[in-house]
């Protein structure tokens, strides 16, 4: 027997037991953080009635210690409320705590403080697992009272995520493990890597019955599986998420349901990531590098069975067929189709330009060189670096260590973009002279796996003229996730005129009487973030492939709804809600 005597799930022979009968795992991934709370019920519910009987989620470090031991559990962040509802609907629960959880999700989970201090994440580093020691020590007691074994609806508990595609830190798979038990976890843990032997070696630690990720790989996770272990996929690829500026990725249902009725049939156990993938909200999307930075847009949709504002599909009831035998009676009733509001247009109003709207954020952390987002306290978004300079005739001016994307200006005069892997080198005024150097550098995204996961945001190196001296003497200012200073006030701009194609801020606003779900669209847009009524709804941006960004109903009142959009690159002429989302043009893909 692989786990205590306590535990309500064990595995034997292959085979899993669950309070002693023979059970198969039919999960599929909901994260309550991407999720508004007041949904978290419907989208269990949906979940239920397509033939899962167990949930799983991520817990995100980040979303919760966002300050160094400033912990939140409270509204959107309250996990163990997430929890309890699903067991209400009649779902167990595999819960995947942090540290490290990838999901696309901003810096893998780690926050950016903690990154930002040492480069041996996901070590035995002893800064590192001090900093995990504190948070489970707020996590964990949360946790403990809602496992099976104490009535809950908790059965299995994953070790970090994915770990042998990272390091070889054994040590440090032990730690977590012995964390967790000893603080009173006493239900089955697990640990999830990819199909090869190498992934297997290195994320595995004893007293953990591990687990495969794959789109397809049920042979490959057969062969590696361990002597007696049962098999189980705990995330099943049937869908993609999509990066900014390319192809919105799709899988059939009858590829998906294909590798989920081959695993079935072998006997294993079924994790569908995602089941629901919900939005990035905010600015929490993560970003990947592959030679190049990718970050990713802000829906999650990622073609799941059930969509990301609740629509269900044809996956979801090729699962709901495949599921149903494993059920000794009927499954939920399908719901209902959601509700969205009717199709409508708004002008934008200007309020300020990009300058302005920058130049309204408070001062701070004067450096004689430019800090990088880390040691300004900037978790994402935008920071502006100012400095007065003076040039040659001919000059160019450069960034080192960009990360990721800068618009430059002089006094007023915008010289251009420059970008993490693009080009790295703008020209100068011809004719020389001096002025007032801003720099407004956005993050794109924490990179969330790979080698590369906690790189630092910002300006890491330095700002060069002519290849060859450094810029001295900065001042910077942060703009975080919320509207810009001023603009939910309605402080208007001087020299804002038109605002069809500047840089800037924009408000529009619309009149509701019948609240339900949206799907905004910025035409004619460039670059930027959206506010519905004080929300960051997320990022937009004209490269695509996503053209709405979902608008839930919670965020919604009926009367007046105020509408803020900053864009760095170039604002339209209106908001426009539309019944349908459009998520641009699409390709088959599995994920490898």
């Amino acid at each position: 027997m692989s786990t205590s005597a306590a535990a309500s799930l064990a595995w034997r022979d292959g085979e899993i037991l669950r309070d002693g009968e023979p059970h198969r795992i039919l999960s599929g991934a909901v994260h309550y953080f991407r999720v508004h709370p007041d949904q978290w019920e419907d989208r269990l519910r949906r979940l239920a009635a397509m033939g899962a009987n167990t949930v799983d989620t991520y817990i995100a470090w980040n979303f919760h210690e966002r300050a160094e031991g400033e912990y939140d559990f409270s509204g959107w962040r309250d996990v163990a409320r997430f929890i309890r509802i699903a067991g209400e609907v009649g779902l167990d629960v595999f819960v995947r705590p942090s540290p490290y959880i990838c999901a696309e999700w901003s810096n893998g989970g780690i926050p950016f403080w903690l990154s930002g201090r040492t480069r041996a994440i996901r070590t035995v580093d002893a800064g590192f697992l001090a900093a995990v020691d504190a948070w489970y020590d707020q996590l964990i007691p949360q946790l403990v009272p809602l496992q099976a074994a104490n009535g809950g609806p908790i059965r299995l508990i994953q070790v970090e995520n994915e770990y042998g595609s990272y390091g070889s830190d054994a040590g440090y798979m032990a730690y977590l493990r012995d964390a967790l038990t000893s603080r009173g976890m006493v239900e089955l843990l697990t640990t999830a890597d990819g199909t090869t032997a190498d992934m297997v070696h290195n994320g595995s630690t004893p007293g953990a019955m591990g687990t495969f990720t794959f789109g397809t790989g049920v042979p490959a996770a057969v062969a590696l599986r361990r002597e007696g272990e049962h098999l189980m996929c705990s995330e099943l690829w049937g869908g993609w998420f999509d990066h900014w500026g390319e192809q919105h990725h799709v899988r059939s249902a009858a590829s998906m349901i294909g590798t989920v009725d081959e695993l079935l049939a072998a006997g294993g156990s079924v994790s569908l990531y995602m089941a629901h993938g919900g939005t990035n909200f905010g600015l929490w999307a993560g970003a990947n590098h592959d030679g190049i930075i990718q970050p990713t847009i802000t829906s999650y949709d990622s073609d799941a069975p059930i969509g990301e504002d609740g629509t269900l599909n044809d996956k979801f009831h090729a699962l709901r067929a495949s599921f149903a035998p494993f059920h000794d009676g009927e499954l939920p009733a399908i719901p209902d189709a959601p509700r969205c509001q009717a199709a409508a247009s708004a002008p934008l109003i200007a309020r300020a330009s990009l300058l302005d709207a920058v130049r309204a954020a408070a001062l701070t952390a004067p450096s004689p060189v430019p800090l990088t987002f880390e040691e300004l306290g900037a978790e994402d978004g935008l920071v502006a670096y100012e400095s007065e300079i003076t040039f040659p005739e001919s000059a160019t001016i450069s960034i080192r260590g960009l990360r990721d994307r800068a618009i430059l200006y002089i006094d007023d005069v915008r010289l251009g973009v420059l970008e993490h892997d693009g080009e790295h080198t703008l020209a100068l005024p011809a004719e020389g002279g001096a002025g007032r150097l801003t720099i407004i550098v956005e993050s794109l995204g924490r990179i969330n796996y790979g080698p590369l996961t906690g790189e630092a945001k910002g300006i890491l190196q330095g700002v060069v003229i002519n290849n060859r001296r450094y810029v001295h003497g900065w001042e910077h200012r942060v703009l975080g996730d919320a509207v810009p200073s001023g603009v939910a006030a309605g402080v208007g701009a001087a020299g804002v005129a038109d605002v069809a194609g500047v840089a800037g801020v924009a408000v529009a606003t619309f009149d509701v009487a019948d609240v339900a779900d949206a799907w905004l669209a910025l035409p004619g847009a460039g670059k930027g973030m959206v506010w519905l009524n004080g929300f960051l709804l997320g990022r937009h941006w004209e490269r695509g492939p996503q053209e709405t960004l979902y608008a839930p109903a919670p965020l919604w009142r009926e009367g007046a709804n105020e509408v803020v959009v900053l864009d760095t690159d170039r604002l339209g002429a209106t908001v426009e809600i539309r019944e349908e989302p459009v998520f641009g043009p699409v390709e088959e893909f599995i994920g490898s």
